[in-house]
C-alpha cells in the first residue's frame, strides 16, 4: 500500500510541482551558469547507496570544505539558494527518487555514508525503511541551520544536539508507520511552511496519540534550547 501510494502521488506530484520547479531550476542555473542540481551519495534501505539529487542552493563544490552540516549564515549558500532553502524547493527533485524506489515520501532522512558509519547498533535500525523526503524530524528540526548558526564545528554540534533526537524520531516512525500517519506528516510538512508553531503542535499531538516517550515529546515542543545528548543505544 505504501509503495503504491508513493508511485501514484510522486508521478502526480512531479507534474503538479513542475510550474514551480522549472523556474526555480532556471534561477539556480542563471546565478552562476553551473548545473542547478546537486548530487550527493546517501545511504538508503538496507545500506544501499544512491546519488540523491537536490536543487543546488550552495556554491559549486561547496562540499569540498569537508563540512556537511549547514548553518543559516553559511557563506557557501548563494543568494538564490537562501530563497530555495526558505521554501524547501531544494527537496522537490527528490520526487524522482520516490518514483524509482530509492526513497519514500515519508521516512527517516537519508544520511551520508560517513554518518551511517558512526551509527550505534540501535541507529542501524533506521536502515530498515526507505529514507523519506519528510518525517517527524524534518518538521521538528526544520530550523536546523538556525540551531547551528553560531557553531564553530557544525558537524560536531549536529551530532550532539540534533542527531540524538532525529534518530529517536526516525526509529519511532518506523515502529508506528502507517499510511494515515504518512498523510498526516505530509500535510504537517506543508503547514510548517506557513506556520511552524502549528506544525509543531501537530507533531506533538501525533506523538501523544502514539504514546511516545515523554522526554521525546518534550524536546519536540521546542520550547527550550537543545542540550547535548547521546544517540540511541
Amino acid at each position: 500500500m505504501k509503495r503504491a501510494f508513493d508511485i501514484i502521488f510522486s508521478f502526480i506530484g512531479m507534474i503538479v510541482i513542475s510550474p514551480v520547479l522549472i523556474p526555480a531550476t532556471l534561477a539556480a542555473w542563471l546565478q552562476d551558469f553551473h548545473s542547478p542540481f546537486y548530487f550527493s551519495v546517501r545511504v538508503g534501505k538496507g545500506g544501499k547507496t544512491f546519488n540523491m539529487v537536490k536543487l543546488r542552493s550552495m556554491k559549486v563544490n561547496a562540499d569540498s570544505s569537508g563540512v556537511f552540516s549547514t548553518t543559516s549564515n553559511d557563506p557557501r549558500i548563494t543568494p538564490i539558494g537562501k530563497l530555495i532553502r526558505k521554501f524547501k524547493l531544494d527537496e522537490l527533485p527528490q520526487g524522482w527518487h520516490v518514483l524509482n524506489g530509492d526513497m519514500s515520501f515519508v521516512g527517516p532522512r537519508p544520511q551520508v555514508p560517513f554518518g551511517v558509519d558512526d551509527y550505534t547498533e540501535k541507529e542501524k535500525g533506521l536502515l530498515k525503511a526507505r529514507p523519506g523526503i519528510t518525517d517527524f524530524s524534518s518538521i521538528v528540526f526544520a530550523d536546523e541551520s538556525e540551531i547551528l548558526k553560531d557553531s564553530k564545528d557544525p558537524d560536531h554540534d549536529y551530532d550532539l544536539l540534533i542527531r540524538p533526537w532525529k534518530s529517536r524520531l526516525g526509529l519511532f516512525y518506523i515502529d508506528k508507520q502507517s499510511l494515515l500517519l504518512d498523510i498526516f506528516l505530509m500535510v504537517l510538512t506543508l503547514v510548517g511552511i506557513a506556520s511552524r508553531e502549528k506544525a509543531l503542535k501537530g507533531v506533538v499531538y501525533a506523538l501523544r496519540k502514539l504514546k511516545a516517550d515523554p522526554e521525546l515529546i518534550r524536546v519536540c515542543q521546542r520550547l527550550e534550547p537543545l542540550q547535548p545528548h547521546t544517540p540511541p543505544a
